[in-house]
C-alpha cells in the first residue's frame, strides 16, 4: 500500500480495521472503515478513542466521501488521521485535503507527481475550508499548509 500524504501528519497503519457496525462490539479498535452509506456521525461516540479513519470511494464520481470527511473534521471536531482509498483521481487531491483528509492510498501505478502538481494546482479557493487559511485581497483566501 502506497500513501500519498496531503498533509503533514504521519500516517499510521493498523492491523485492526473494523467497520461500523464491528466498531460497538470491539472495544479495542483504533482505526474503522466507514462505508459511503454510512453515516459519519455514528461515529460520534467512538471518536475520542479512534485514531484512523478509512474513506472509501466507491467511484471518483461519488462525492460522499468528501462530505464524510468534512463532518468529521468540521462538526465532529474528528482530531485523529482521514485516509481516502478506492477510486480517487488525481484531479481530487486538493479537495480531497481542503475537506481535512490527510493521506489517500494511491491506485497502483499511480503517478505521485501527478498527485503532487494536482495538489497544488490552484492556490486560491472561494469556498470555505476545514484548513487554516489567509486573506488576501479581493474577498480571497490561500490555504496554509497545516
Amino acid at each position: 500500500m502506497k500513501l500519498f500524504e496531503l498533509n503533514k501528519r504521519p500516517a499510521k497503519f493498523h492491523e485492526a480495521l473494523v467497520t461500523l457496525s464491528e466498531l460497538a462490539e470491539n472495544t479495542e479498535a483504533r482505526a474503522v472503515l466507514l462505508d459511503v452509506a454510512d453515516d459519519a456521525t455514528a461515529l460520534k461516540p467512538y471518536l475520542n478513542r479512534l485514531e484512523l479513519v478509512v474513506l472509501r470511494f466507491p467511484i471518483f464520481r461519488d462525492g460522499r466521501v468528501f462530505t464524510q470527511a468534512r463532518e468529521l473534521r468540521e462538526y465532529l471536531r474528528f482530531s485523529g488521521e482521514i485516509r481516502a482509498e478506492g477510486h480517487v483521481l488525481p484531479d481530487q487531491a486538493a479537495f480531497l485535503k481542503r475537506c481535512g483528509v490527510d493521506n489517500v492510498v494511491l491506485p497502483e501505478g499511480s503517478d505521485v507527481e501527478l498527485w503532487e502538481k494536482q495538489l497544488h494546482r490552484f492556490p486560491v479557493a472561494y469556498q470555505r475550508s476545514v484548513l487554516p487559511f489567509r486573506p488576501v485581497e479581493g474577498g480571497l483566501r490561500i490555504e496554509e499548509d497545516s
